[in-house]
Parts: structure tokens; sequence; C-alpha cells
């Protein structure tokens, strides 16, 4: 008898196709030894406070393209100051978003952090020209701290500064930062006082100081990054304290009730590659009490590398600042923007 190609085929799939397992015999037995109770009518109240992003913050100038994002600060009049990588390096905006004013063109040689000072002055940390610089809120140029593309580790010369600030008494601390690990202080005027810290792991020492910030009693917070920690510091430079294993800190605000914003990621190793959390595994922000003691923690989604970061993803938080209204500002060096949270109030 002749078998044709078709009922061959179907001859074979009735013999080999297996009988699936209908839906109920997949189900776990019922265990007779378990009694389910009712669930509780959990109140349904956030005892916690949270963030959200706020989409479309800010609204920038088309023709201003954003570069890569280290720096972010805000002023006493709650103005937000982006510092980018881009054609534009200084754009100001208001808290609602509305552009105010943009500096800087041709003049920045690799942005880095920024900080307005008690006087209105805006700060900036140029790494590619070794120096940093004191200019009025509108871009005039008023002191520079270094000597401008020349990077040395003496009383005139810095070496890739990352960071500085500001006292009431207009006393400057710098850290300085990618080159020389230290931090070098500065009168008012700009004249060289004296320096601290050197390349290591102990107590005063650094791995690559890459932000400073000040408290009400004027104690310095340096975050020192590749050692995994904040250290913080007199203004004679004597060691105080240090916040080890907590976060591997990227930037630092501190708002003037002395709350202590970190950003970076939660704590992390060296590999096989050429610098300790670059890229970050995670991305977080940590606030303290000037005792250390961490009072809340927010993580936020990292972007992956093969994308562009969305709103409310982060893409390597390099910087972090705080309006009167407790609202976050990310500078995200890599995501290439900086982004708005607005603060979520527990509900009791």
């Amino acid at each position: 008898m002749r078998i044709t190609t078709s009922l061959l085929a179907t001859a074979l799939a009735l013999v080999v196709t297996p009988t699936l397992p209908t839906a109920n015999a997949q189900q776990t037995p019922a265990n007779p030894l378990v009694v389910e109770s009712p669930k509780p009518n959990y109140p349904r109240v956030n005892t916690a406070v949270g963030y959200e992003v706020v989409a479309g913050w800010p609204h920038k100038p088309a023709e201003y393209i954003w570069g890569f994002m280290p720096g972010v600060a805000v002023d006493a009049q709650d103005r937000i100051w982006t510092f980018n990588r881009g054609d534009m390096p200084v754009q100001v905006y208001a808290a609602d978003g509305s552009f105010i004013r943009a500096w800087g063109q041709g003049t920045i040689g690799l942005a880095h952090h920024i900080k307005i000072d008690r006087d209105g002055s805006v700060w900036l940390a140029d790494v590619g020209q070794h120096v940093v610089r004191k200019f009025t809120p509108a871009g005039e140029l008023l002191l520079t701290l270094g000597t401008p593309r020349e990077y040395g580790e003496d009383a005139t010369h810095l070496n890739k500064p990352t960071d500085m600030v500001v006292t009431p008494a207009g006393e400057i601390f710098v850290t300085d930062g990618y080159g020389n690990n230290r931090v070098v202080h500065f009168s008012p005027e700009g004249k060289f006082v004296k320096t601290w810290g050197r390349l290591g792991p102990a107590p005063g020492e650094f791995s690559q100081p890459h932000a400073i910030a000040i408290d009400s009693l004027g104690r310095l917070y340096v975050v020192d990054r590749y050692n995994v920690r904040v250290q913080i510091f007199d203004q004679q430079g004597k060691f105080l304290a240090q916040w080890s294993n907590v976060i591997t800190p990227w930037g630092i605000a501190i708002t003037p009730r002395d709350e202590i914003f970190v950003c970076g990621s939660s704590p992390m190793r060296w590999s096989d590659k050429p610098d300790l959390s670059s890229p970050p595994k995670d991305q977080l922000v940590m606030k303290f009490t000037p005792e250390g003691k961490v009072e809340e923690l927010w993580t936020f989604p990292l972007t992956p590398e093969e994308r562009k970061a969305e709103p409310g993803e982060l893409k390597w938080a390099h910087a972090i600042a705080v309006d009167s209204r407790g609202d976050i500002y990310i500078g995200d060096i890599h995501g290439r923007g900086a982004q708005k949270f607005r603060r979520l109030a527990a509900d009791q």
C-alpha cells in the first residue's frame, strides 16, 4: 500500500506529538494542612518620602545643545545653574524650568563642578585648563586660581581641580582633584594659604577627591570617590571623621539646615576597569545628618549604556543640588542633561 507524503506526516504527528498537560494539572495541589486566613485591610499610607521626575524640565532653548553635564547648583533665589561641556557651558533656569540666561562660550576647557557663593558669585572648576575661576552672575571674570593651561603641584598650579567651596568669611577650599589628590586653601583674595592630603587610603589621604561642601559650623565635607567615603575636616585640615562603605560618592550638596545630600552608587570594589565606579552599578541619593546618620535613601533607574536616558533615569549621576522646597536637581554626566525631581512628602 502506498502512503502519500501528507498522510505520512499526519501519522507521524499523531505518534510523536506529546499530550500537553492541562492548566489544572500544572497547579500545585492544595496542602490540606494549610488554612488560609483573610488579609488585613492594610492602610495605604505612605510613610516613606519619595521623588518624581518633572518631565520636560527645563525649557532649554533649542540652539543650546547640552554636552556632558558634570555640574549643577542652586542659588539663594532658587535659580538652577547648570554647567555642561557643550558650546554654551553655563545655563541658568528658574525652578519652573523657564530659561534665564547663558554664557561662557569659548572660555571653558572642560567643565566640572559649579558653585554659587553667598554673594551670588559663580565658581567654576575647569579640569581642562587646570583652574578654578570666579565670575559675576553675568559671566564677568573676577578671579583665577591656578595657572591657565599649566598643571602642577605648588602654590600657583593645580592639576585638574574638581570642585571648590567658599566660607562665609570668603576663604576658598579647592579639591585638587583628578591629578594632585589634595585640598588647597586660598585666601579671599586668591592667595595660597596651605594644602593638605596626598594619594592614599588612610584618613586624611585621598583617592580622587571629587567634590567638596561646607556646613553651618564651617566643617568641610570631601567626596573621596575612589576610597568610597566622605571625609570631614576642619578648616585647618584636621581630620574629624569619615563615612566609609556606605556610598561610592560623586557629588554633594548641603542645605542651610545642614541636610547633607550625596549622589553616586552603592559601594563598589576595584575591577579590571581603569576607574572605580565607571560605569556605576546603580544610581542613588542619600541624605545624612552632620553626624553621619543616614536619614533617607532613594534609588533611581540606571540607564543601560547602549541607549539614551529616559526622563527619571540616570546615566552616571555626577552632581546634586537642592532648592528651598526640597526638590533635587541631578547633573547627569553621561545622560547629557540635568533633571528635576519633585519631593513627595510622607502622608504622615
